[in-house]
């Protein structure tokens, strides 16, 4: 089956978090036999920061953010089997879907893949005739990165047809143990780029602790911190590339995951960085959220902090035996039920069963 994908970047993580998510998932769908090309706008600096090359599994198009340029990748779509619009594209994402229905052939499987499903979701209930709402009869499926039941059942009570989580996993290619790397020593870490949504929960879940535990050491990754205040414990490196992820990971005593407010109110939402730090076999704690022990056992596979407090208290009493122990066995659980291989598979049938409901229908 032929997949055209439009969809942030799959070259770039620059400003754009879905990119492990795309490179995982279209690696293990090709290696089923799946032709894929990828379609992504040249905005927000991302090609002058890639981090990939195009890969050998996945023919990548860069188009001009032109409306004519748009047009011209969309005709595409009239010789896909399946048809992907991902949520947050970053140029004419409304037209870009219009386009792509308009252009795909009816018999072909059209999909909304929302990789950011709370803000989305709070944008269509803000706007009664907003574009999502209105073409969701015309998809034959929505499909997200996370959510669980609660952004199924708002997915299904604003008219899609079918909603199903398909979940941040690991690729165990790009993410794996390696050697610890001296500057990214410290007790605690964190990498995320600051963006209104996290900025409170980082602040309470990091920040916080970080002054409580002025003799612990501290290290920051992302965009966009430079001008926080913070204290003078806490190592702010800057924007990391995803090639010093596994080193990031796997080299402090410790990495934390915090939740963006609106996946952490939903919940069944494991972040990227999740499945990053297990696959590194880092020790990892996170903000508590529901749906946790779908992925990894609290206490055993994962730490798992309610406020700063309880982070401050963990990191306190952490010894680096138990921390390798806990990163041991969140990698075993990670190689054994969520790789991306595991949801390929999930998807591969959810494909299959589409064709095979058109072919029963003929």
């Amino acid at each position: 089956m032929k997949i055209a994908f439009y969809g942030s970047s799959l070259v770039s993580a620059y400003w754009n978090g879905a990119a492990t998510y795309y490179r995982g998932l279209l690696r293990a769908l090709s290696e089923k036999g799946y032709d894929i090309t990828f379609y992504e706008p040249d905005v927000y600096d991302r090609q002058k920061n890639r981090d990939m090359d195009p890969p050998e599994w996945c023919k990548v198009v860069v188009y001009e953010a032109t409306i004519d340029a748009l047009k011209t990748v969309t005709e595409d779509a009239a010789a896909a089997d399946v048809v992907v619009k991902a949520s947050g594209v970053g140029f004419e994402d409304e037209f870009l879907l219009e386009e792509l229905l308009r252009k795909a052939r009816p018999e072909a499987l059209k999909i909304f893949w929302d990789v950011d499903a709370p803000a989305t979701l709070a944008e269509v209930r803000a706007s009664p005739d907003h574009p999502l709402r209105n073409a969701l009869s015309r998809l034959d499926m929505v499909l997200t990165y996370g959510g669980g039941d609660p952004v199924v059942e708002a997915y299904r009570f604003i008219g899609a047809r079918e909603c199903i989580p398909i979940y941040n996993a690991l690729d165990p290619q790009t993410h794996y143990p390696v050697p610890a790397e001296p500057r990214f020593a410290a007790d605690l870490g964190f990498l995320g780029n600051r963006l209104p949504d996290r900025e409170a929960r980082v602040e309470q879940f990091f920040l916080e602790p970080a002054a409580r535990l002025p003799q612990q050491s501290f290290l920051l990754g992302g965009s966009g911190w430079h001008d926080k205040p913070m204290s003078p414990n806490i190592n702010y490196i800057g924007h990391v590339s995803t090639r010093d992820h596994n080193a990031f990971n796997v080299t402090p005593k410790a990495v934390l995951n915090i939740s963006r407010a609106s996946m952490a109110e939903n919940g069944f939402s494991p972040a990227t960085r999740v499945f990053e730090a297990a696959g590194a076999g880092g020790c990892l704690i996170t903000d508590s959220w529901e749906g946790i022990e779908l992925f990894l056992k609290p206490n055993e596979e994962i730490l798992v902090a309610r406020d700063g407090q309880e982070v401050a208290d963990i990191l306190a009493d952490l010894s680096d035996e138990r921390a390798d122990e806990i990163g041991r066995r969140a990698l075993q659980r990670v190689l054994a039920e969520h790789t991306y291989a595991h949801r390929a598979d999930k998807v591969d049938l959810l494909f299959r069963r589409h064709a095979e409901t058109l072919e029963a229908a003929e």
